[in-house]
């Protein structure tokens, strides 16, 4: 376990926990939010579920393992989800982030396996067991979260607050022009999820984008002693591949670990509420989020609406997140 942990301002400024139930398709971005939760006070993961995604879902449970393992949380269920989109083929995005979905590093097999519960069932379950206390933090497709709203349709009661990496609202996609990768690999289920009335925050590419580690933030992770910045660094080095490829600069943005900060921490961010949905039919827009227009000009709908992240604190969520990963104090 994590010897000393980097306190959580959400949550450990008030003397609370804040429960994490976690969704991911574990590849390079979602290990480093994991890393990062697990080096945080007042953070609990009280299980997680994968999803097609990144890498294939069986994959990614696998992968979560390891990285639980990694952080010392050994405790925490892992359940195989949803092994594909609900009306679309499956696509994966090993270019980005290896055929292993960690770099390409080959770490070992993880002494534990995914448990015999499917994702979506292991959500409703622990929901109607802790009502009110979990926060549902999706940082891969939304087929998990579409499958369990359809398990269990009063599930947005039942859920402290959902925070969702994905999504452009207000800017231009990173999977096509018009749509980010998360929402693109499940339009269906990114459109009930959004639409469900729960108590949501989208953290997608609005600010993501605002969000990189570069020059010295690098370099700070490069000199970490301790065995997870060491992780970190060898995982990351496929991830800066693929970015310098594409930007022509040695960088990348934190997609995963900002949305994991922000569901620990809402004050990272400013917000814009409005309803979101998600384009389904558009032959090149398809996946595409788009938000309403501002309300002197587009009068409330009475459509549920979701809190969409709009500004950052970047500087203080990479100065956070070095200090677990690349600090003293990280495991």
């Amino acid at each position: 376990m994590c010897e000393s942990r980097v306190n959580a301002p959400d949550a450990g400024q008030r003397g609370e926990t804040t429960r994490i139930l976690l969704d991911c398709d574990t590849g390079i971005d979602d290990a480093l939010a994991i890393l990062y939760l697990a080096g945080l006070e007042g953070v609990s993961i009280v299980a997680a579920g994968s999803v097609h995604g990144n890498v294939p879902a069986p994959l990614g449970a696998l992968n979560t393992l390891r990285v639980l393992e990694l952080a010392g949380l050994d405790d925490v269920p892992v359940a195989v989800g949803a092994a594909r989109p609900m009306a679309q083929p499956l696509q994966t995005a090993e270019f980005v982030h290896g055929e292993d979905g960690l770099g390409n590093i080959h770490w070992p097999m993880p002494r534990r396996r995914p448990s015999a519960e499917p994702a979506a069932q292991q959500i409703v379950r622990l929901a109607r067991e802790q009502p009110g206390e979990l926060v549902l933090l999706a940082i891969g497709p939304l087929t998990n979260l579409g499958l369990a709203l359809l398990l269990e349709p009063e599930l947005p009661r039942l859920l402290r607050r959902v925070v969702v990496m994905g999504g452009a609202v207000y800017r231009a996609g990173n999977a096509t022009a018009d749509a980010e990768a998360n929402v693109w690999h499940d339009p269906e289920a990114a459109e009930l999820a959004l639409g469900a009335g729960w108590p949501l925050t989208l953290v997608g590419l609005d600010v993501t984008m605002q969000v990189s580690l570069a020059g010295d933030a690098l370099a700070e992770l490069q000199a970490a002693s301790s065995a997870v910045g060491r992780f970190a660094w060898s995982i990351l080095q496929h991830y800066l591949a693929f970015y310098e490829s594409y930007y022509g600069a040695r960088m990348c943005h934190l997609h995963d670990p900002l949305a994991a900060g922000i569901a620990v921490d809402s004050s990272l961010a400013r917000y814009r509420r409005t309803p979101v949905h998600v384009e389904l039919r558009g032959e090149r827009t398809r996946g595409a989020t788009r938000g309403s227009l501002p309300w002197w000009l587009n009068p409330p709908s009475g459509e549920p609406e979701v809190e969409v992240a709009v500004e950052v604190d970047a500087e203080r969520f990479v100065r956070g997140f070095l200090d677990v990963l690349a600090g003293a104090r990280a495991p």
